[in-house]
């Protein structure tokens, strides 16, 4: 099994690290006839804190952000970057999205030759709107093989070993199959693609939608509308993400609209359950100071505009949403002023 080194410990990233460590054990197993023997391959899981790192190491838990999940004794914290990342086939990055350069950067030295590096932050960069992999891949050595993990991911389903699937995307589909069957297991699935664009882009923009689908809940405007609102805020997405080069398909699979689906859908949904306080009248900046967690679908609302006007696309959901989010425009005014737009063709125009 492929050495892997897990960079940042949120949720998402202490989950894919027990994710890998638990079935590197399991095969070692395996193929020892399932007597208990040490696992075949470690995985080393890095933190900028050294206090948080050590007593993650000592104490076997991420009590921070993914509590009651046991970390693995092949699972190693450490707080040294090199030490981290040093003779490791897969890196991958799980750090927010604004910060995903200064850690590529920092990793960047220390690569061994041939490693492949997984962005599996979503979001998109502010004042460049570069996606994750194209940030990577501005600090990374030249020829640097750079994935992107995404799908309907929701961490603590998947630490409970709850079925998943996810997507690995990348350009040289012998990495893509590297990570693949790295971090392919009995109860989370990875297919492969080469069409990095579409992945990021479905990954990063259904955190915007389900912003708004979270105010929309909280209002009560009904099934109807949440509906109504998913459906044309996938539209946009589409039309942005094919615009940027991304194939039409990518974005009715796992990394669009199944990604979609979970983040509106789930009250475990950090960028949702920000849509709901929002509702009940709470300002962005209080609502954010009092989280751990970073809610991408913020920044990434930004940037997406930023984009697209780059681009020429239009995008009237996430144009609303960013004047309530940024410029105190009330929830009922930009619904009103979505539902007063001139009369479109469904699939002509948005």
């Amino acid at each position: 099994m492929a050495q892997i080194a897990i960079i940042g410990t949120g949720a998402w990233g202490t989950t894919l690290a027990r994710l890998a460590a638990l079935e590197s054990i399991r095969r070692a197993q395996t193929q020892n006839g399932g007597a208990s023997t040490p696992a075949l391959a470690g995985v080393t899981l890095w933190e900028h804190n050294p206090e948080r790192a050590s007593e993650m190491q000592w104490e076997r838990e991420n009590k921070a952000y993914l509590p009651g999940f046991p970390l693995p004794a092949n699972l190693r914290v450490t707080t040294d970057l090199a030490e981290a990342v040093r003779d490791r086939d897969i890196i991958v990055l799980v750090t927010p999205s604004q910060r995903l350069r200064e850690h590529a950067r920092a990793l960047a030295p220390h690569l061994a030759p041939g490693a492949v590096v997984v962005c599996a932050s979503k979001g998109l960069e502010l004042g460049t709107h570069l996606r994750m992999t194209q940030t990577a891949a501005a600090e990374l050595p030249a020829g640097t093989p750079i994935a992107t993990l995404s799908g309907p991911n929701l961490a603590l389903e998947i630490a409970r070993g709850l079925p998943a699937a996810t997507v690995v995307a990348c350009e040289q589909h012998a990495a893509a199959e590297q990570v693949q069957a790295a971090l392919s297991t009995p109860r989370f699935r990875v297919y492969t693609s080469d069409d990095v664009v579409g992945v990021e882009l479905g990954g990063a923009l259904k955190n915007i939608v389900a912003i708004a689908i979270g105010i929309n809940d909280g209002f009560g405007y009904g099934d109807n509308a949440k509906a109504s609102l998913m459906t044309r805020a996938l539209m946009e997405i589409s039309r942005l993400a094919l615009a940027a080069g991304a194939n039409p398909l990518t974005l009715a699979g796992l990394a669009g609209l199944g990604d979609l689906i979970a983040t509106c859908g789930s009250p475990l949904s950090r960028n949702r359950t920000l849509g709901l306080e929002l509702a009940k009248g709470r300002a962005l900046d209080d609502v954010l100071a009092e989280r751990k967690t970073v809610t991408e679908g913020v920044t990434t609302t930004r940037a997406a505009l930023e984009m697209a006007a780059a681009l020429g696309v239009e995008l009237p959901v996430t144009a609303e949403l960013a004047s309530v989010l940024f410029e105190g425009k009330s929830v009922r005014e930009a619904v009103t002023a979505l539902m007063v737009r001139d009369p479109k063709r469904e699939l002509e125009g948005l």
